[in-house]
């Protein structure tokens, strides 16, 4: 298998982390390597890319989002 035959690992560019107990559970949010704040659904989620320059973000898309711990509908412990 050649060098351009290889499957490039590609990482997501917005990474939610998995939901956190607290009074009201949230997700740790970090987008291109860096933490960017909490979200508590999947509006903050929009908010934080948004507010980090990321346009036209579509929370299927793996390449664009991975969910950790559960996908974009888990906001409960």
């Amino acid at each position: 298998m050649t060098e351009s035959e290889t499957p490039a690992f590609v990482s997501s560019a917005i990474v939610v982390g998995p939901v956190e107990r607290g009074a009201r559970p949230f997700r740790v949010v970090q987008i291109k390597g860096e933490t960017v704040g909490i979200a508590h659904d999947m509006v903050d989620v929009l908010r934080l890319a948004h507010a980090a320059g990321l346009q036209h973000v579509d929370l299927d898309d793996p390449a664009m989002v991975r969910w950790v711990g559960g996908g974009k509908y888990k906001w409960a412990c």
